[in-house]
């Protein structure tokens, strides 16, 4: 049975196109490439262990997220974090929650959580203590993004549907990383700290309800797993640093050398 559900058009903060939010069942398997964890607009790398996907947390830092609708229909997205809607913070079934619409093949970027029908708080990954879901008592899912995307009924798509203009957009690399991470990994000292979101700034993101009739079953779904580098080495994850030996240090003391007394800086 079809059924219409409540969205928002969004006008996203780093594309001249504008996203959307609506209202919808259970997912089938993933497809990673249309969702990914951007830092400073770049793809953070992904990594595959046991049938999931994860990626490494930075502490303090700001992360977008990406989305891609690979298909020639609108879709319909709902997109949560650490358990809760991005767009009202509620906990639901992803067939009963508020959507992010997607036109065909259209990227967006939603970068934080809609408070106001003309502002979103930009997502940060900091501490459970910290966290959005903490302050809202909300913390059995913390560590987790998950989209469930819905494609609109084929007899309501947008005559444009058709329109070649994104086929040109291939799915980014998930290779690719900041270059500034192994810096931040390494102030990733506490191993006893767990990856969370919290509110960061405050930034412009108007929105514009709109209505969508949707498809009953989800098209594919993609969950992402979040951990600062501690925890990812300790589920076997990423490699466990190499500790220095002081003493092999010391035995590979040598004594002149050619030169004069370098300046600290």
């Amino acid at each position: 049975m079809n059924r219409c559900f409540a969205c928002l058009i969004a006008g996203a903060l780093v594309l001249a196109v504008a996203p959307r939010i609506a209202v919808s069942a259970a997912p089938v398997r993933q497809s990673p490439a249309n969702v990914e964890i951007l830092l400073n607009g770049v793809p953070v790398q992904r990594y595959a262990h046991q049938g999931r996907w994860y990626i490494e947390a930075f502490k303090g830092r700001e992360y977008a997220i990406r989305l891609r609708n690979p298909y020639p229909v609108r879709v319909a997205v709902a997109l949560s974090v650490d358990g809760l809607n991005t767009i009202d913070a509620r906990e639901s079934t992803a067939a009963d929650a508020r959507k992010w619409v997607l036109d065909p093949y259209e990227t967006v970027t939603i970068s934080g959580w809609q408070t106001s029908r003309t502002e979103a708080r930009r997502f940060e990954f900091t501490t459970e203590a910290r966290s959005y879901g903490q302050a809202l008592g909300k913390t059995d899912n913390l560590g987790l993004i998950s989209a469930v995307f819905f494609r609109e009924q084929a007899s309501k798509k947008l005559d444009r549907a058709e329109e070649s203009r994104d086929r040109q957009q291939a799915a980014p690399s998930a290779s690719a990383a900041p270059k500034d991470q192994r810096a931040d990994a390494a102030g990733q000292k506490a191993e006893n700290e767990y990856a969370a979101t919290g509110m960061g700034r405050r930034t412009e993101h108007a929105v514009t309800r709109v209505w969508l009739d949707l498809e009953d079953t989800p098209a594919h779904s993609v969950d992402i797993r979040y951990e600062f580098r501690p925890q990812l080495v300790r589920l076997g994850i990423l490699p466990a640093p190499v500790a220095a030996d002081p003493l092999k240090r010391r035995e590979g003391a040598r004594g002149f050398e050619d030169g004069f007394c370098p300046e600290p800086r």
